[in-house]
């Protein structure tokens, strides 16, 4: 069982983490326009993170899932996340820098995304529940703290999957990291609309 609950989490946080969202599609930013080793960096630090918030979540499940007015205010932080990345995107789209990034600059970026990530909270409270009630997972001995190395890893591999695609898609086809940044920073906006239209009319 406990075997069967670390299966779960790496896979449903690496499938959690392909729809578009700010932490993929930093990952892939901080690809194109840093490299793959900062990318890595990012996505190391941001599953480590990632790994103790999920057990917090995990941990706390039930009380998230009896206040589920932090939903609404989670939407207004998405909206607001999506929009300044979008910003900044498009910013570094029409003001290239060229200057040497230093591996504590995706690190400190790994962090600060893993602890404001407001997809967390929806994700487990919804899916953390579930999966216990359906006997899927184990929250016996050791199994949350299984679970949360496993969701970590899930992220781990989801997000370098995406760092790496990046890259090969950009050599590929000789993309510029003009263009790249421009559709990121397109699709920050489109999440963004889609979250206002929920807010206003769901």
């Amino acid at each position: 069982m406990l075997l069967l609950t670390f299966l779960v989490a790496v896979l449903m946080n690496f499938l959690g983490y392909i729809p578009p969202g700010n932490i993929n599609l930093t990952t892939v930013h901080i690809s194109v326009n840093r490299g793959i080793k900062q990318a890595l960096y990012f996505t190391t630090t941001f599953a480590v993170v990632d790994t103790i918030f999920t057990y917090i979540l995990m941990r706390f499940a039930e009380w998230f899932a009896m206040h589920k007015n932090w939903l609404y205010i989670i939407d207004y932080l998405l909206i607001a996340v999506f929009l300044i990345m979008g910003y900044f995107s498009w910013h570094a789209s029409t003001h290239p820098k060229h200057v040497e990034f230093k591996r504590r600059d995706s690190i400190r970026y790994g962090i600060i995304l893993g602890i404001f990530n407001p997809m967390q909270i929806p994700f487990w409270m919804i899916g953390g529940t579930y999966l216990i009630s359906q006997h899927w997972i184990t929250t016996e001995g050791p199994g949350i703290e299984l679970f949360s190395i496993g969701a970590g890893l899930g992220a781990f591999l989801s997000l370098s999957l995406f760092a790496y695609f990046a890259r090969y898609i950009q050599e590929k086809f000789d993309l510029s990291t003009k263009i790249i940044n421009r559709s990121i920073s397109v699709i920050f906006f489109i999440l963004a609309v889609i979250h206002i239209i929920k807010v206003a009319f769901f």
